[in-house]
């Protein structure tokens, strides 16, 4: 399968603070990879990175073409979709105002057909459609993040965390809409985790971030059955 998304020896800096060093790894088209890690092993700073959110250096491609040096919002206009860490929905609006804030780059007349595929996908977002997002649930706002981002039309889907804080049941929900989602409209999604065995389970590729270093990568079949590697990094 060809590669949509390419890092290659990404270092990452706030002020003189260096946090990515050296990383390098691929996401392939239309498929899921993992970056999993402890807190502050640079995680979210590779998704920062990857939207234009912090000074870097090396490459980081897209469909073949550096992405690297642009803006967060031309790298967003491109088809690369970010649901943050917190989730960053707009509380003072409602749901459907805060899809449509999601499709602001788009010029086509498919909007709102897509809302409504969103809705067929996270079904309380249509019972609750004109509801502020701020009194929306955790998990409905989590889905809600997802949601805006999907109305992008993204190429690549970056998710940060997206299991923290919601209940077991939520997650297990929203993991199994992700993996619909990546099935039926062929998304590609890098996504990043603490809950190791969970986001192995819906990734095809992993690899495991220390300290701002990647430490190893491999299939995600293969990372689960190194009794080393799960005992070592990922703490099952």
């Amino acid at each position: 399968m060809s590669t949509i998304l390419s890092v290659r020896g990404l270092n990452a800096y706030y002020s003189l603070t260096q946090a990515l060093r050296d990383v390098s790894f691929e996401l392939v088209r239309g498929g899921i990879t993992t970056i999993l890690g402890a807190n502050g092993a640079g995680k979210t700073t590779t998704l920062r990175a990857i939207c234009g959110m912090v000074k870097v250096t090396g490459e980081i491609l897209l469909d073949g073409k550096r992405i690297d040096r642009l803006s967060t919002e031309k790298i967003a206009s491109l088809g690369v979709a970010h649901v943050p860490d917190g989730r960053g929905t707009i509380g003072a609006l409602t749901v459907e105002d805060n899809l449509r804030i999601g499709a602001f780059t788009r010029r086509d007349r498919e909007v709102s057909s897509d809302i409504q595929k969103c809705y067929d996908y996270f079904p309380r977002l249509r019972e609750r459609a004109k509801q502020n997002a701020g009194e929306l649930s955790g998990g409905e706002q989590q889905m809600l993040a997802i949601s805006r981002a999907l109305m992008l039309r993204p190429k690549v889907l970056l998710l940060d965390e997206p299991s923290f804080g919601l209940a077991p049941l939520v997650i297990r929900d929203i993991f199994a809409i992700l993996r619909a989602i990546n099935a039926t409209d062929k998304v590609s999604m890098l996504i990043v985790e603490q809950n190791a065995r969970l986001a192995l389970g819906l990734a095809d590729h992993a690899s495991l971030l220390e300290t701002g270093s990647i430490v190893m990568s491999g299939s995600s079949a293969a990372i689960q059955e190194n009794d080393a590697i799960r005992q070592s990094y990922l703490g099952y």
